[in-house]
């Protein structure tokens, strides 16, 4: 059953979806009134009469990017069988999502967590949480592929989990900085033989 919206909530959403973009291009700081009013083609008023502050609307944003990536990846991690497959599940959404991600300004947790880092504690806040859930996902997956022999004993869960974040972070970084889409491809190959080393 579709749920109805009322008209403040279709604005706020409108609102989100509008300025997506341009937050995780720009960042909180880079990011006007100006750019606000422009993207919705609404007026402050409008803005500030759905959203206490920019803050709020950069919080709100964030949010929306992260679930627009999470949404992809649980859909293939859930279509996979084994906790082999679920872990290659995230090169697949990767490796799919890539150039979209550059497109739209990069990864919303990486751009966060270094802007808002040592300026922001909110969205600092949210970006840690963020890659927790995502160490917690993985190292649940990592644990129960040991439990059922998909993976060696000797697996260090956390370790591995941590370590296929860093790996994936760290390609979309080189692949937007320097443009090359391609790199991606060859770190995530990488990411695939960590996880080929962990099967039984």
């Amino acid at each position: 059953m579709n749920k109805s919206y009322t008209k403040a909530e279709r604005t706020r959403n409108f609102i989100i979806e509008s300025t997506a973009v341009i937050f995780n291009k720009k960042g909180y700081a880079g990011t006007s009134l100006t750019d606000l009013t422009n993207a919705t083609g609404l007026t402050k008023g409008s803005i500030y009469g759905n959203f206490e502050n920019k803050e709020e609307v950069a919080v709100a944003v964030f949010d929306y990017n992260c679930s627009r990536i999470a949404r992809l990846t649980s859909q293939e991690v859930n279509q996979a069988t084994t906790c082999y497959d679920k872990l290659m599940a995230y090169v697949r959404v990767y490796q799919t999502i890539i150039k979209e991600t550059m497109n739209r300004g990069g990864c919303p947790v990486l751009n966060t967590a270094t802007e808002a880092d040592d300026t922001n504690g909110l969205l600092r806040k949210r970006a840690a949480n963020a890659v927790l859930t995502w160490e917690g996902d993985l190292t649940t997956i990592i644990k129960k592929g040991i439990l059922n022999g998909e993976f060696k004993t000797n697996t260090d869960p956390r370790k591995t989990a941590l370590s296929i974040i860093a790996l994936i972070e760290g390609g979309i970084m080189i692949s937007k900085v320097t443009g090359d889409a391609t790199a991606m491809d060859h770190i995530l190959s990488t990411v695939e033989t960590l996880i080929d080393q962990i099967e039984r």
